[in-house]
C-alpha cells in the first residue's frame, strides 16, 4: 500500500515551484492529481500548508500523501516521449531559447502525454538539467526559454516575476482595433468549468473587478501593426504573465484572436477553417515574437526575435490591407 513520503529538498531542486518539484518526484502521477493534493492541504512544507506557486528551498521537508501509480503510468513517465530538438534561437552553457511550433505543449499533463521539455530531455540524456523558465500555451508558437543550470533558472524566473523581461506577441484579432485603446488594465480570475461525474472541468480565465479578492492585476499593452480587411494585426506586450492573459484581454474588448477555440468567435473561426478559405487559418494566430531579458551570467541585455511562422505569414500576406478612408 502507498504510504506518506517525506522528501528533502536538495540544492538541485531549490528554487522550484512546489507543483514542478512534485511532478519531477511523482513520476506517473497525473498532473491534475498533483494539483488536487496541493489544494487539499495534504502536501505540506515543513509541516505547513503551501500553494502550487510556493518555491521550495534547500533543507525543506515536503510531506507527500499516499498516491497510487500504475506500472504502466510509471513506465510512461520514465520514458515520456521520443527525443526531439527544436529550432534554436540562442544556446550557451546556461540557457537555450527555442522557437516552439504551435500544437506542441510545453510539458505533459492534462491529457497530453509529453511536451517540449520531455522531448528535449530525451534528446539530450547527457544534460544535467533542462527546466522550463516560463510557459506558452499549446497553440501559441514562438520564443520559449529553457534553463540548463539551476542558477540560470532562478535568475530568469526572478526577472519574469519582477517584470524585468520584455515579452511581445503578434496577434491577429477580429475587427478594427480602436487606435486609442493602447492599455488594458483589468484583473483576471481563474475558474474551472463543470466537469463530468463530479470531476473538475477545464481551466478558464475571465475578466473580473478590482474589488474581487480572487482577481489578479493584469496589464497588457497594445500597438496596431497592420490593419487588414476584417481584422487587425497587433503587437501585444504583457507586463504581467497571467494564464491566457492576452487571449482574455483582447476578447474582452470585443476583438477575439483568430482561431482561439476557448475565448474566440467560433463562427469566425469556422469561416477561417473552411476548405474554400484561401489560404485559410487552421490554428490560433498568437505568436511569441520578441523577448528581452538580462543574461543570467553576463547581465547583458539579450533581445531575441522569432519571425512569424510560414502559415501565419501566408495568411497576413493574403488578406488585403484595409483601405484608409478618403
Amino acid at each position: 500500500m502507498p504510504a506518506v513520503k517525506w522528501l528533502l529538498v536538495d540544492e538541485e531542486s531549490a528554487g522550484q515551484r512546489l507543483d514542478n518539484f512534485l511532478m519531477r518526484q511523482l513520476k506517473g502521477v497525473p498532473k491534475t492529481h498533483v494539483y488536487r493534493i496541493i489544494r487539499s492541504g495534504e502536501v505540506r512544507i515543513n509541516k505547513g500548508r503551501a500553494s502550487a506557486e510556493t518555491r521550495v528551498e534547500v533543507g525543506d521537508e515536503v510531506r507527500v500523501p499516499p498516491v497510487r501509480v500504475s506500472e504502466k503510468l510509471a513506465d510512461k513517465a520514465a520514458n515520456p516521449a521520443p527525443g526531439r530538438e527544436f529550432p534554436l534561437l540562442l544556446e550557451d552553457d546556461s540557457l537555450m531559447a527555442i522557437n516552439k511550433p504551435a500544437g506542441v505543449a510545453v510539458h505533459g499533463g492534462s491529457g497530453v502525454s509529453f511536451g517540449v521539455i520531455e522531448q528535449l530531455r530525451q534528446a539530450r540524456p547527457q544534460a544535467k538539467l533542462l527546466e522550463l523558465v516560463h510557459r506558452l500555451d499549446r497553440d501559441t508558437s514562438g520564443i520559449l526559454l529553457v534553463a540548463k543550470k539551476r542558477s540560470a533558472l532562478k535568475n530568469l524566473q526572478d526577472q519574469f516575476r519582477e517584470r524585468e523581461t520584455g515579452k511581445t506577441y503578434l496577434a491577429l484579432v477580429k475587427g478594427d482595433w480602436p487606435a486609442k485603446l493602447k492599455v488594458i488594465d483589468q484583473p483576471l480570475q481563474k475558474f474551472l468549468l463543470p466537469g463530468k461525474d463530479g470531476m473538475e472541468g477545464e481551466r478558464r480565465v475571465k475578466v473580473t473587478t478590482p474589488e474581487d479578492p480572487d482577481g489578479m492585476r493584469s496589464i497588457t499593452l497594445v500597438k496596431v501593426s497592420q490593419r487588414l480587411q476584417g481584422a487587425t494585426l497587433l503587437e501585444v506586450t504583457i507586463k504581467t504573465g497571467r494564464t491566457h492573459q492576452i487571449r482574455v484581454h483582447l476578447s474582452s474588448q470585443g476583438h477575439p484572436i483568430a482561431g482561439d477555440d476557448k475565448y474566440g468567435d467560433f463562427e469566425w473561426n469556422r469561416q477561417l477553417q473552411k476548405p474554400t478559405a484561401q489560404p485559410g487559418l487552421k490554428r490560433m494566430f498568437l505568436h511569441a515574437w520578441r523577448l528581452q531579458f538580462n543574461h543570467p551570467v553576463t547581465a547583458e541585455r539579450v533581445a531575441l526575435q522569432a519571425d512569424l511562422p510560414p502559415e501565419l505569414k501566408a495568411y497576413v500576406d493574403h488578406v488585403p490591407a484595409k483601405t484608409p478612408p478618403v
